[in-house]
């Protein structure tokens, strides 16, 4: 499945050739802004979708289930998005959209006004129990790693973790250690960590906090 494009306004990396990281909400020749009564309709539908979603999962929600639900004709639900996968990109697009907007702009610790490290804990658990949250969708969508690795929901989170290294003064490759930090939250993993191993998410985010506070050098390494 293609990852969900990322929002316009992105973290800069001055360390990344060219400035900004390449990371448009569109991809170039993207279609043009939805007609307002366009646009209030995909946000119903995705609404329905995302709440069908999570009440008997993604793949037992059909185009029918969407269109009763907002209280449309079936025709409406493919014109908007083509066809199913057409929808879950969307709805995985959607899904991103309001992580990213908490991170850029939301209230500390993970968005602005707090240190670099204190949000980078915070960074770690929010996109934890948000990809738990929508558990099905994402592992959908994150099973081929290169892909995934490829997309620009991908390289905006590594662009935002590089830089708060980079504010943090952490040490070491700033780009190899995102990559590292980004490896330890995939959805796979986690889901095997947290079905199969039957560990305790809380155990999972406290993982990433001490990983964390070893590249911020914010723990002696008395135990490394």
């Amino acid at each position: 499945m293609t990852e969900p494009f990322a929002p316009s306004s992105v973290p800069r990396d001055p360390e990344v050739p060219g400035g900004p990281a390449d990371l448009a909400l569109l991809p170039t020749g993207g279609a043009p802004p939805l007609r307002a009564d366009a646009a209030r309709n995909r946000t119903r539908l995705l609404e329905v979708a995302a709440r069908l979603a999570g009440e008997r999962g993604i793949a037992n929600v059909t185009m029918d289930d969407i269109a009763c639900g907002a209280g449309v004709g079936k025709g409406t639900v493919f014109r908007r998005f083509g066809d199913r996968t057409g929808l879950l990109v969307e709805l995985l697009s959607h899904h991103e959209q309001r992580l990213q907007t908490a991170f850029l702009s939301g209230p500390a610790p993970l968005g602005p006004g707090a240190p670099p490290a204190e949000r980078l804990h915070a960074f770690g658990p929010a996109v934890l129990r948000h990809e738990h949250a929508h558990r099905d969708l994402y592992l959908a969508a994150h099973m081929e790693p290169g892909r995934r690795r490829s997309a620009p929901a991908y390289r905006f989170r590594l662009a935002h973790v590089r830089m708060l290294l980079r504010e943090a003064r952490a040490g070491g490759d700033g780009e190899l250690v995102a990559h590292l930090l980004l490896g330890y939250l995939e959805t796979v993993l986690v889901d095997h960590l947290l079905t199969t191993h039957g560990m305790p998410l809380e155990r999972v985010e406290a993982g990433w906090r001490d990983l964390v506070d070893r590249y911020t050098a914010r723990c002696d390494h008395r135990d490394s």
